[in-house]
């Protein structure tokens, strides 16, 4: 037998089975041989260590350490020559240089730098939760947590790429060879197995990293826009007296309706601070005046923030701690003042407002009290969301705010609920990081952050799209976290449940047909009513050649159309605001449709594509009423009806440095693109967001 540790260059992709004993690595090593039709390596410490004990009943000692390693290493080298793409170890290096330093205390350096140095594109740990089963030269199963602790101890010290994989032996192949897939394709990416091991840690699918890079590469196709959706093209206007007879209609429906309110609000505040962010990281107060500052910048935005400053709900607050802060506060210079203002406003040591989630930041200022979005929310809640004295309202939040709304909820919920009578059932959800989406620079490379690790970045709001389809529940509305108001909330309240009572008259009627075409009850001259329903209430348009299909080709068409979650969704007058809007738009398959269209899915260069986005006349308040199950009373997955072309390319910072990240199609845009819409025009008084904090100065949020 050759000695020497060296590893056979190969091309082969090579996997190691590393573990404590009893853990199953042999019967998975073998199970993927067949299942690749290719080698395995055996553990050749087992046939020495048997071949020892049968000739004298001797154990393993540690001069027996080097003798395994020499002839597992020859094993591995002779088994690669006739190895088909894939080489599975039953075990390697590391697993004797493990057992080595647990056994005797000391590892001979030439194993343990071969053990270090030794390639393998992947581990697999293999996890303790199998039964322990004993022979002639296993140790003993006590201390298994121990063991298995000081193996993947081993593998984090080393850095070497590995994946834990646990269950039964028929889950643990299913798992492995998803994971060697992928793998596989990975490298043809040029993906590192340690990148790899990180997006499968991330929980990220791998076909999506794939999907994404290309999508960088590529670019996405902008949308066709036809036509901007106006009032009766479109867009359905109804008068003050339809409002409130739509209002009624869901007041006696609501009843038997599992009721829900859903609330997209894991974001930070940090975009509603911006221009005071820059202020104070540009800004030098021994260098320049505030007034020089903002000629400078032309920021106007701080220009009005200082000027209103006693305007802002949480004045009263932070003025109070500077003059704790600074016992001479009084006597400062107004600039002074100012700036300790802003800079209070924002320190980590004390109200930290950018990093905080708008849900708890103070909005309005009542006679009695401060209230932030939760509290309107919970009240807009209870006026339109409830049935039988209960109102259900879910929060999407991160992570790492929930403490922050559970505590403004234990205070403020037993509040709201004793005001209105009515119980409110409370659920969080977060965005799941399977949605993320890997970022890269211009040459679209992915980029690392200081410690060489990938960097991965929420996909955007359409990735909720998965926490709606979790919901339970016959209505839901949807309301964004910042977008509340601090009077007129019965009138909200109006606009709302109207919205709710079109879609259940709709709804109603989709149901009756799909109903009757499951029973086999319609006819050919039903035909002609059910299109004219799909043209004139869903704004649906049929091919031409849909006149040419057979009867039973119409009811099927006509099925495939009807059976869609439906979304009602309000409209207000465009005046400016950034954001979608509703517009007539055709596919790539060349069907037209109603969609909601952010500026950055219009081709910008397109001088008639710039005419039709300017001649929008409504603008997409984010106020929808959704029905989210089919005439069954099921479910709909509403995965199934998402545009996956409708994502964006959206440029951001890491680090300082400008990159490239991937979002998902938008939650009211492509994620709900293929669902039945209906645009309904509601007043401006619905639509009051706070992007900035200056929006706070608008009527909509100060005192009446």
């Amino acid at each position: 037998m050759e000695k020497n540790l060296r590893q056979q260059k190969t091309a082969i992709i090579k996997i190691a089975l590393f573990g404590p004993e009893s853990t199953g690595k042999t019967t998975l090593a073998k199970q993927l041989a067949a299942y690749y039709v290719t080698e395995w390596v055996p553990e050749f410490a087992r046939d020495y260590l048997q071949e020892k004990w049968e000739e004298n009943q001797h154990i393993c000692v540690a001069e027996d350490m080097m003798p395994i390693a020499y002839g597992q290493v020859a094993l591995e080298n002779k088994k690669l020559d006739s190895a088909k793409k894939y080489l599975f170890s039953d075990t390697n290096l590391m697993v004797t240089k493990v057992f080595s330093e647990m056994y005797y205390g000391f590892c001979d350096p030439l194993l343990n730098e071969a053990a270090l140095e030794h390639h393998y594109d992947l581990f697999f740990l293999t996890d303790i939760d199998v039964p322990w089963e004993k022979d002639d030269i296993r140790d003993t199963s006590d201390g298994r947590e121990t063991v298995f602790s000081v193996f993947k101890q081993s593998l984090i010290d080393a850095k070497k790429p590995f994946i834990t994989l646990s269950g039964n032996k028929e889950s643990r192949l299913a798992k492995a060879t998803a994971i060697i897939d992928n793998l596989s394709i990975a490298k043809q990416h040029g993906i590192s197995s340690a990148d790899f091991v990180q997006i499968y840690n991330h929980g990220i699918p791998f076909d999506k990293i794939v999907s994404q890079l290309e999508i960088f590469k590529n670019g996405i196709a902008k949308a066709s826009l036809i036509s901007p959706a106006t009032i009766n093209n479109g867009i359905l206007s109804l008068s003050e007296a339809e409002f409130e007879e739509k209002s009624r209609f869901f007041d006696l429906q609501k009843e038997k309706l599992k009721l829900k309110k859903f609330v997209p609000a894991s974001g930070a505040a940090s975009r509603m601070f911006k221009f005071l962010t820059a202020f104070l990281k540009d800004f030098d107060i021994q260098k320049e005046t505030i007034n020089a500052y903002i000629n400078r910048k032309k920021d106007s935005n701080l220009s009005i923030f200082i000027v209103a400053l006693d305007k802002f709900p949480f004045f009263e607050s932070i003025d109070k701690k500077l003059r704790e802060i600074y016992p001479d506060f009084e006597t400062l210079d107004r600039d002074y003042k100012n700036y300790y203002f802003i800079k209070t406003l924002l320190s980590p040591d004390y109200y930290d407002f950018s990093n905080k989630p708008k849900a708890v930041l103070p909005f309005h200022q009542y006679k009695t009290h401060i209230a932030n979005p939760i509290e309107e929310h919970l009240n807009e809640c209870v006026h339109y969301a409830t049935a039988n004295q209960v109102s259900n309202l879910h929060f999407t939040v991160s992570e790492a705010h929930q403490n922050l709304f559970e505590n403004e909820v234990e205070v403020l919920k037993e509040k709201v609920e004793k005001l209105s009578g009515t119980q409110i059932n409370i659920s969080y959800s977060y965005q799941n990081k399977s949605t993320d989406s890997i970022c890269v620079d211009e040459k679209n490379i992915p980029v690392r952050d200081k410690n060489n690790n990938l960097v991965f970045r929420p996909g955007g709001h359409g990735a909720l799209i998965e926490n709606l389809k979790e919901l339970d529940s016959d209505i839901i509305f949807i309301k964004n976290i910042d977008n509340v108001i601090q009077n007129h909330i019965d009138k909200i309240a109006l606009y709302k449940k109207a919205l709710a009572g079109v879609l259940l008259e709709v709804q109603q009627q989709v149901f009756s047909y799909l109903n009757a075409i499951e029973k086999q009850e319609i006819k050919e001259k039903n035909i002609e009513e059910i299109v004219a329903f799909l043209m004139q209430k869903l704004n649906i348009e049929l091919n031409s050649d849909f006149n040419k299909f057979t009867v039973e080709n119409k009811i099927n068409k006509i099925k495939e159309l009807l059976d869609r979650p439906v979304r009602v969704c309000g409209m207000v007058k465009n005046e400016g605001e950034p954001g979608g809007g509703p517009f007539w738009v055709r596919n790539a398959k060349g069907s037209v449709s109603l969609q909601i269209v952010e500026t950055s899915q219009v081709d910008l260069s397109n001088k008639k594509q710039q005419d039709i986005l300017a001649e929008a006349t409504h603008f997409n308040p984010v106020d929808l009423v959704c029905g989210i199950k089919n005439y069954k009373n099921e479910k709909f997955d509403l995965l199934q009806f998402v545009d996956q072309k409708a994502g964006f390319i959206v440029e951001k910072t890491v680090d300082g440095e400008i990159v490239k990240s991937y979002e998902l199609p938008g939650l009211w845009n492509g994620a709900m693109a293929n669902w039945l819409t209906i645009f309904v025009a509601v007043p401006l008084i619905t639509f009051n967001p706070v992007k900035t904090v200056n929006d706070l100065l608008k009527a909509a949020h100060q005192p009446q």
